[in-house]
C-alpha cells in the first residue's frame, strides 16, 4: 500500500520552509501531492500557473513529488485522488490554533481524513510567504528564503 498525502496551500511563493516540509515527508510517504490553491481568498501575487511551475522547477528531478491545483474544498479534492492525508506545516503556536481548527473541520467533512502536522528545520522557522513578499517589496536581501527561481521572479515583480 502506498503512503500518499496531500501539502495544500497557496504557495505565494513558495519558501525554503514549504521545501523543507516537503523533504521531511518524503521520509515517510511514498508519494506527496504539492495542491496549490486557486481559491481567490488572497489577493496573489503570482498566477496559480507561476507557482505550479516554481514547485514543478525546484522538484523536477524528485518522482515521488507531483504537482497540482485544486479549488473549493481540500476533502473533496482529496476524495477525488483518492488520498486520506494532509501534510500540514506548523511554525510557531500561533499556526497551531488555526491549524487545528481546519484539521477538526476536514475531519469533520470526512472522517477518513487525518492531517500530518511538520515543523520546518528552526532555519527555517520563522519564515512565511507574506514576510518574503514584504521583504521583497522593499528590496531586501530574499536569497536565504527562497530558491533561486522564485528570488529571480520576487525581484522582477517588484522591479530590482
Amino acid at each position: 500500500m502506498n503512503k500518499i498525502a496531500v501539502y495544500p496551500g497557496s504557495f505565494d511563493p513558495i519558501t525554503n520552509g514549504h521545501i523543507d516540509v516537503v523533504k521531511r515527508s518524503l521520509k515517510f510517504l511514498d508519494k506527496i501531492i504539492i495542491a496549490v490553491s486557486t481559491f481567490p481568498r488572497k489577493n496573489f501575487l503570482f498566477t496559480v500557473e507561476e507557482r505550479m511551475n516554481f514547485i514543478k522547477e525546484i522538484f523536477k528531478n524528485e518522482k515521488r513529488v507531483e504537482v497540482d491545483s485544486f479549488n473549493g474544498l481540500l476533502v473533496d479534492y482529496m476524495k477525488k485522488k483518492g488520498v486520506n492525508i494532509i501534510i500540514r506545516g506548523l511554525r510557531a503556536i500561533s499556526d497551531f490554533e488555526y491549524e487545528f481548527q481546519m484539521a477538526l473541520t476536514n475531519r469533520k467533512m470526512n472522517r477518513d481524513v487525518d492531517t500530518v502536522f511538520l515543523m520546518p528545520g528552526e532555519e527555517f522557522f520563522y519564515v512565511s510567504s507574506t514576510l518574503v513578499k514584504e521583504i521583497a517589496k522593499l528590496k531586501g536581501y530574499i536569497s536565504c528564503f527562497v530558491p533561486e527561481i522564485v528570488e529571480k521572479a520576487l525581484k522582477e515583480k517588484f522591479n530590482y
